[in-house]
Order: C-alpha cells, then structure tokens, then sequence
C-alpha cells in the first residue's frame, strides 16, 4: 500500500509546472508594456478616503494610505497593473489607485489591463530585475522602459501568458492548501453561528430546483491525455480538485463557472471552479445561470456535508444527486435569497479569508516556491 501511494505521488508530482517547462527570452519593458508615471500632490491636499496611493514604500503593496480622489492633473489613477517604483519595488495592483511621484505602472501595450495571475508572475519576475535599484541608483521614466525582463514563451516566441497564469494558480493553490482544509471545516460552522443569519428563514430546496444545469464529466483514460494547459478537475480533495493538466478538446466535457462536487473517490468535495477546465467522470459539474462567485462560495459548504453520507463504495450517482436537498436563507416571496449569500460571502471573505490570502500573496513566499 505504501509503495502505491508513493507511485501516486510521484505521478502527481510529475503533473506540475515547472518553470523549466518553457524556454525563456528577454524582453525590453517598452515591447510588452506602457508605462505610467504618477505625480507628486502636496499632503494638504489630501484627505482621508477610500482609494489607496501608492508610494515607494516595500511594506502593504506599496499602499501608503487611503484617500479621497481630487480633481487634479497630478492625480494619477490606474488599475490592473504592476506598480514599480524608483527604489524598485515592484507589486501587482488589481484595484484603482493613485500613484505618488516617481511610482510608475505598467499595462499592456494599448493601455490593456494586466491580469491577477500572470501580473503576479511578471511583478515576481520584474522584482529580480528592480533589486538593484536604490536610493542611490533609482530608476526612471526614462530608464525602466529600457529595462530587461525574462518570461517564458511560446514556440513563436512571444511571451506564454497562458503559462504563466496556470503557473501561479498552481503556485497560489499549494501556498493556501496548507489553511484552506481548516477555514473550510470552519466555515459552515461560522456562517451558521453568526448573527447576520439568526433572523434568516431557510428552506429546503432540491438540487434540481437550484441549479440549472447537473452533468456529470466524461472519462478520459490516463493514456489518452494530452499535454497541455487546461486543469483536469477529478476526484482529489486537494488542490481545488486538480489533478494534473491537459490539451484535450474532443470527446471530453468541459466546464467553467461552477461548482465541481465528486461523485466518487473523495466523496463531497466540493469547489468553485471560475475557469474553464476538463471534467473527469468522478465530477459531477453544478451551474446556475447567472449566480455569481461569492452565491457558489456560500454553497460549498453546505454541499460538502454530503461527505458524511456518502463513501467511496457509495457514490453520488445521476439519480441519487436529484433527490439531494439544500437548505438555503431565502426571501419573503420563498426563493432562494442568492443576493443576500453573495453579499453575505463577501463580507466572510473579508473578515476570514482576507488575513491569509493578503499574507500568502504579498509575502516573500512565492520565491520560496520557486517562481
């Protein structure tokens, strides 16, 4: 048994990216990107808001403080970037932000928005670069755009995008593997227990009446995988379900935008998949149209308690996963109140979730996993 499980392991080792899966090339900033370069406003002039600044500072993402937007042609705005500044820290900016004098940002070239999961891997990669960069040796408007950056690509040459984001979802899975089976085994519990639902009324709802579309994956034989980029979702209860990654287009299932619950294997596990990925036969995909990420969150949860009934020898067939029910807070009318756990969602992920998610994304972690 132990000599099986060793296999296994190293079969799923094998499965992931590494960063000496692609050659790499060197790029001059100003190919890839433009760069903006924000101003300077006098402190006066600002008050306490909502929009964080930016500044050259190494700590909080480069977030100085918050303040509340003035018209002003030094008020420099943007978002979906990456942050750089003259004494060369460099982080990944998802939100709209104003940028102090000397901190420059950059987007695709076009003024395109830069996505979380490649921006972390080019900001990862462009912190190298930036580290020689000092108070005495700071870099410019004039000089970054000259500035070298190596990044993996494609067998054309240019820049593999597409790698770099299913890397560092790879990377971002395995860092918060080690906190999500206990936020998880505690969720539930906290939703149940706080005061925001004690006034709720539930109701229960069958499967069938709550999601508009169950099917289970089709089954794709390991020999018959090809390699490629796309995540191949099975019955692991780990790393959201992953369990290696394929090119495979024809005569497989393919989904996005719901929740993945295995039928067999790990029975019960559950997870919101947001991005398009190949369904095994041991997945049973779950979607509703129209609900958002944070209602999907509010249901994991509730859907993996169907752990406790089901086993490896009993699994969630297409009929038995019809005659399943939900409880759901719902509205005065007796539907199900997708609003409210959305926003109800929101405000856990903020309160339980922010914590580890900030730590893990800002620390100096991903260099020790090798990025």
């Amino acid at each position: 048994m132990e000599e099986a499980i060793s296999s296994k392991t190293q079969q799923a080792m094998s499965k992931k990216l590494k960063l000496t899966d692609r050659e790499w090339r060197a790029f001059s900033i100003s190919s890839l990107f433009d760069v903006f370069t924000g101003a300077n406003i006098p402190q006066k002039n600002l008050s306490i808001g909502i929009v964080p600044r930016i500044s050259a500072t190494d700590n909080n993402n480069g977030i100085d403080s918050f303040y509340t937007p003035i018209q002003s042609n030094s008020y420099r705005t943007n978002k979906e970037c990456v942050s750089v500044s003259f004494l060369g820290s460099v982080f990944y900016q998802p939100y709209e932000a104003s940028y102090d004098m000397k901190i420059h940002s950059l987007r695709l070239k076009g003024n395109k928005a830069i996505s979380e999961h490649y921006g972390l891997f080019v900001a990862t990669e462009l912190r190298k670069q930036c580290s020689k960069f000092s108070y005495g040796n700071q870099v410019s408007s004039t000089d970054l755009p000259k500035q070298k950056l190596l990044l993996p690509i494609q067998a054309d040459g240019t820049p593999d995008w597409k790698f770099m984001e299913t890397y560092m979802r790879q990377v971002e899975d395995e860092l918060l593997s080690e906190v999500r089976p206990k936020l998880e085994a505690q969720l539930l519990e906290h939703i149940i227990s706080l005061g925001a639902l004690e006034d709720r009324e539930w109701k229960e709802f069958y499967f069938s009446d709550v999601f508009t579309r169950i099917q289970r994956g089709k089954r794709l034989k390991k020999d018959d995988h090809i390699e490629g980029t796309t995540p191949y979702v099975s019955s692991t209860a780990t790393n959201n379900g992953i369990d290696g990654f394929v090119g495979n287009r024809e005569r497989v299932r393919i989904f996005s935008n719901c929740i993945s619950l295995a039928n067999s294997g790990s029975v019960g596990s559950a997870f919101f998949q947001e991005f398009e990925f190949v369904a095994s036969d041991h997945i049973t995909s779950l979607h509703k149209e129209g609900m958002d990420k944070y209602a999907y969150l509010f249901l994991l949860p509730i859907i993996s308690r169907l752990s406790e009934k089901y086993s490896f020898n009993r699994e969630i067939n297409d009929l038995r996963i019809l005659r399943e029910r939900l409880m759901l807070p719902i509205q005065e009318d007796g539907t199900p109140d997708w609003e409210f756990m959305s926003a109800f969602m929101k405000k856990v992920e903020q309160d339980t979730l922010s914590g580890a998610l900030h730590y893990f994304k800002l620390s100096d972690s991903y260099n020790g996993m090798g990025v």
